[in-house]
């Protein structure tokens, strides 16, 4: 008989509060929490164990943990930037999330059972045996007497299997036995495979490594559960009617030999050039498809890791900032290529799997959608402002998003969604903060307030907020600027149109 997971005190207790607060007093009972002196890293870390332990995942990604543990990052993150009682406003939006999500009956009832770790003797799994080859690229040779491989092997046939069961009791004894770095390396090889199918593939296993270096490793057992279950619905075998085969990206790699040398890790002044140059590319890309190419054909001419996740990164604002695409749930281009610098600093992950998530860097269906609503007025948006302050000219950017007319959110398919045509203005008031050099954190930190507002993209906001902010900091002169630019079109779409419940409330009780 199984037995439900328990945390040890005081982090049950704190657990039970996210789970058992009726959802109409959670906004109050935060609130009252984070004023009585709860750190904050605490309630977060409860909020997501909440989710873990007590919502099922949903067929699809919207629910359950996915974007909860996924949005823990960027809410402390945007928590410590924010003064004052503002800086809750991102926290109580993420507790209220969690806990609507554990009151829903989409997500549950749902309880996580205890699980003891084991570990493979080369037993069969599902179809498999452990002799048989599973075609994956990444896989490690099983060698006669060594756990670690045999029990990876077994891994990741449970995944090929479907069982996800036995795939976490498997991870759990790989987390006692391989350090952090490898543990990513594990789960990385059905992460980036499975990311032409849908981003979160990849963003979740990624973010929640994050959250872990935040909260705490210890609690690697119960937040990688769920993404272990995420990873084991559907087989390795995805290259069938995908616009670009995995397959072909594993071909690149040996076309260009970036399995057969040590590729440079870090960046210097000397790639600036390059990274402009690859950055150009990715940006005007008329098919994302086309990058990965792109990418292996830059590392195989000399550039760094860092120098080609830096162009990624640019080169997702460039696109990003070229198309008047609206939906406010897609902010992949952003946090995946985040996610993707953030591997590479990750000493035991593999340099084929930090090769490969580079390259697979804009082509996630979530990212494709905007190539096709290129608009020539978007790209080139300008305005002017002479003689304006920064004060002036960063209110001015607000008082744009926040007299944007509302998005038409009658459409369910959201994949279809144009903002509206007055973020011209929105952008270019933005362009002309970037070309005077006027204060970056003033910026974001006003962005961050607006995004705050949004209670309906299940943290998508906060996320695309704090990666753009990332980004910034993360990269050289002049190319720092897009993604400045690029969190004004993401506040601007995220604040049109939708109720702001959850902020409406706790407005009315902070002292701001």
């Amino acid at each position: 008989m199984f037995k439900p997971v328990q945390f040890p005190e005081p982090v049950e207790s704190m657990v039970r509060f996210v789970e058992e607060t009726d959802p109409s007093e959670i906004i109050e009972a935060t609130l009252e929490k984070l004023r009585g002196g709860t750190a904050v890293i605490d309630l977060l870390r409860a909020a997501g164990l909440a989710v873990v332990r007590s919502t099922d995942l949903p067929p699809n990604h919207h629910g359950g943990p996915v974007h909860p543990v996924s949005g823990i990052f960027g809410t402390y993150n945007i928590y410590r930037r924010l003064e004052g009682e503002t800086a809750y406003i991102p926290v109580v939006q993420h507790v209220t999330l969690c806990n609507n999500h554990v009151h829903s009956a989409q997500m549950g009832p749902y309880i996580m059972p205890e699980m003891e770790p084991i570990q493979s003797h080369g037993e069969k799994i599902g179809s498999y045996h452990m002799g048989e080859s599973l075609e994956l690229g990444f896989r490690r040779t099983a060698r006669d007497g060594d756990a670690t491989a045999l029990t990876e092997e077994a891994f990741h046939k449970s995944l090929e299997a479907r069982s996800p069961s036995i795939a976490q009791q498997y991870y759990l004894w790989l987390l006692e036995n391989v350090s952090h770095g490898q543990a990513m390396d594990i789960l990385l090889p059905s992460s980036i495979s499975r990311n032409a199918m849908d981003d979160h593939y990849f963003v979740y296993p990624v973010f929640t490594f994050r959250t872990l270096d935040l909260v705490g490793w210890e609690w690697a057992p119960y937040f990688l559960r769920p993404v272990v279950r995420f990873l084991a619905r559907h087989p390795y075998s995805i290259d069938v009617d995908r616009p670009i085969p995995f397959s072909a990206m594993e071909e690149m790699v040996d076309k260009y030999g970036l399995d057969d040398r040590k590729l440079t890790v870090s960046t210097s002044s000397r790639e600036t050039e390059m990274i402009g140059s690859l950055a150009e590319l990715i940006g005007r890309a008329d098919n994302y498809y086309d990058t990965p190419e792109m990418i292996a054909q830059a590392l195989a001419d000399g550039l760094s890791l860092e120098g080609a996740g830096e162009a990624l990164a640019v080169g997702g604002s460039k696109a990003f900032l070229r198309t008047i695409y609206g939906n406010p749930m897609d902010a992949h281009i952003h946090t995946g290529s985040t996610n993707r610098r953030y591997l590479l600093g990750q000493e035991d992950v593999s340099q084929r799997n930090k090769v490969l998530a580079l390259m697979s860097g804009i082509t996630g269906p979530e990212c494709v959608l905007g190539v096709k609503l290129v608009d020539e007025e978007v790209e080139n948006a300008s305005a002017q402002m002479p003689g304006a302050t920064q004060e002036e000219l960063l209110e001015a950017v607000a008082q744009s998003i926040e007299s944007l007319p509302p998005s038409d959110w009658s459409n369910p398919n959201f994949n279809s969604m144009t903002a509206p045509r007055e973020i011209t203005r929105t952008i270019g008031l933005a362009r002309l903060y970037a070309e005077r050099r006027y204060d970056p954190l003033a910026f974001f930190n006003r962005m961050a307030e607006l995004i705050c507002r949004d209670d309906f993209t299940e943290l998508h906001s906060i996320k695309h907020n704090q990666a753009l902010f990332e980004e910034f900091y993360a990269t050289r002169e002049p190319y720092r600027w897009e993604h400045l630019v690029a969190a004004a079109k993401s506040a601007a779409i995220i604040c049109v149109g939708k109720e702001q419940t959850i902020y409406d409330r706790t407005r009315e009780l902070l002292s701001v």
